[in-house]
């Protein structure tokens, strides 16, 4: 397993829109292996393909607290089936925003169908912290970032922060 470099605000890949996997195979099965690991190092309890470059429909999640053994979950091609009336708001953060949180009003519940990593049609019904992780990767499958859900004023600071600090990198 590889620890991958994590893609940062504002690299316009963070933006594209994710292919589905046509097949689960050993390149996509040791690229989710890749993902928990980066995600592990990082830390964080969710990662999206694209945030290591790869703009595959591909992400893996471990909601597990930190006295709980890992609960490593891969979601190949999810889709987002069913979403409650009932809202909750989480702080959310982003592994390629790192340091900046906010609060987001998401949906409580979901439910979503995937592929396992073993190459079977699941169906999960989450809520809680899962279930605003799920939605979180999912958008950034869809090319959507945790801070497009804040006001226009604050992402608008987060970009300009961002990109301020990526021109002093260069």
């Amino acid at each position: 397993m590889t620890i991958k470099p994590l893609i940062i605000l504002p690299d316009p890949i963070l933006r594209q829109v994710s292919q589905p996997v046509e097949q689960v195979d050993s390149e996509i099965t040791r690229l989710a292996d890749d993902m928990l690991e980066t995600m592990y190092d990082a830390p964080g309890i969710g990662l999206a393909a694209i945030q290591i470059g790869v703009p595959r429909r591909l992400l893996v999640i471990d909601v597990s607290k930190e006295d709980e053994d890992n609960s490593p979950l891969v979601f190949i091609n999810p889709q987002i089936v069913a979403s409650s009336d009932e809202r909750s708001v989480y702080e959310e953060g982003c592994l390629s925003i790192p340091d900046y949180y906010a609060e987001v009003e998401r949906p409580a519940a979901v439910t979503v169908d995937y592929i396992d990593r073993e190459g079977k049609q699941q169906t999960l019904q989450a809520d809680g912290l899962l279930a605003t992780c799920l939605q979180h990767e999912i958008d950034h499958l869809n090319g959507v970032l945790f801070i497009d859900h804040i006001s226009r004023l604050k992402r608008e600071m987060v970009i300009k922060k961002f990109t301020k600090a990526a021109r002093a990198r260069a």
